[in-house]
C-alpha cells in the first residue's frame, strides 16, 4: 500500500463500544453510531467493527449493529466477532460490512478462509491473530483463540503465513501483552508478520502517543495503524496525527 491508513476500532460489547486492558477489564466508549460517524467526520480511513464475546458467548454478530453502523459509514467497514461460517460471513457482508474478519473459527478451521475468499475475494477478507508472547516458540509469538483466552502452540508469523496462502486479504495481529497498554505496539510482532507477508498488515494493539503509531509504520512496516481508545477518549486527534505522520515521513491519505 502507498499510503498508511488510519483505522479506529469499534469493539462492541451488547451493543455499546466498550475497551479492555490486555482484553479484559471493559469500560463503556459510547454509542457504535455516534462513535462511527465521528470518525467518518474526523478523517478516519477505515473503521473496524469488533463483536468482542460473540465467539465467547458461541453466538452470531449482532447484525442489526452493523446494519445501523453500516447506514452511516463513508469509509470501508470491517465486522469481525461470531462469523464462522461463508453464510455468516454473507450476512455481515449484507448488512452492509465492506470485509469480514475471522480469527478462532478460522484457526479451527483453516478451510474457513478458502471458502471465504473463493467466495467474495481476499479483499473482503481480514484474518485476525490474537497472539501472546512465547520464548519457546521460533517467532517468540504464539496463536490464542476466543478472545485471548486459549492458547494453541501454534506459533503466530507460521500462522499468519499459512492464512495469507489460503486466500487472506489482510492480518491484523493484537498483541494480548499491549492490549490497552498505552505503552506501543508489539513492533516485532508486526515486524515478523510483515517479513512473510505480501498483503497489508493491520498493526493492533497498544497505541497510547503519536510516537507510536509513527514507531509501528516505519519500524514495523504496517500498512494500517488500528487503535480504540486513544481516539475513543479524545486522546488523539486523528488529523492532527495524520499530519504528524506526515512531518515525519509516513505519507497519509
Amino acid at each position: 500500500m502507498s499510503k498508511t491508513l488510519i483505522m479506529p476500532c469499534l469493539d462492541m460489547k451488547d451493543g455499546r463500544v466498550v475497551k479492555g486492558i490486555h482484553f479484559v477489564n471493559l469500560r463503556d466508549a459510547g454509542d457504535p453510531v455516534e462513535c462511527a460517524r465521528a470518525y467518518c467526520a474526523s478523517g478516519a480511513d477505515e473503521l473496524a467493527f469488533l463483536d468482542i464475546t460473540a465467539t465467547i458467548e458461541k453466538r452470531k454478530t449482532t447484525l442489526e449493529a452493523v446494519r445501523r453502523v453500516a447506514q452511516i459509514t463513508t469509509v470501508p467497514f470491517t465486522v469481525g466477532g461470531g462469523i464462522t461460517s461463508v453464510a455468516d460471513a454473507e450476512a455481515v457482508l449484507e448488512a452492509g460490512a465492506d470485509r469480514i474478519s475471522i480469527s478462532s473459527a478460522a484457526f479451527r478451521d483453516p478451510g474457513l478462509i478458502d471458502r471465504a475468499a473463493s467466495k467474495f475475494g481476499s479483499s473482503k477478507l481480514v484474518v485476525a491473530v490474537d497472539v501472546d508472547r512465547n520464548p519457546a516458540l521460533p517467532s517468540g509469538y504464539e496463536v490464542y483463540l476466543d478472545g485471548g483466552n486459549t492458547p494453541t502452540g501454534k506459533d503466530a508469523v507460521v500462522w499468519a503465513k499459512e492464512a495469507e496462502a489460503r486466500g487472506a486479504g489482510f492480518i491484523l495481529p493484537t498483541s494480548k501483552a499491549c492490549d490497552g497498554a498505552k505503552t506501543g505496539y508489539d513492533i516485532p510482532l508486526i515486524r515478523g508478520i510483515k517479513a512473510v507477508v505480501r498483503v497489508p498488515v493491520i498493526a493492533s494493539g497498544g497505541a497510547g502517543k503519536k510516537e507510536h503509531f509513527l514507531e509501528a509504520a516505519k519500524d514495523g512496516n504496517a500498512d494500517i495503524l488500528l487503535a480504540a481508545s486513544v481516539f475513543h477518549f479524545g486522546e488523539i486527534n486523528i488529523l492532527e496525527l495524520k499530519k504528524y505522520l506526515n512531518a515525519n515521513g509516513v505519507e497519509t491519505k
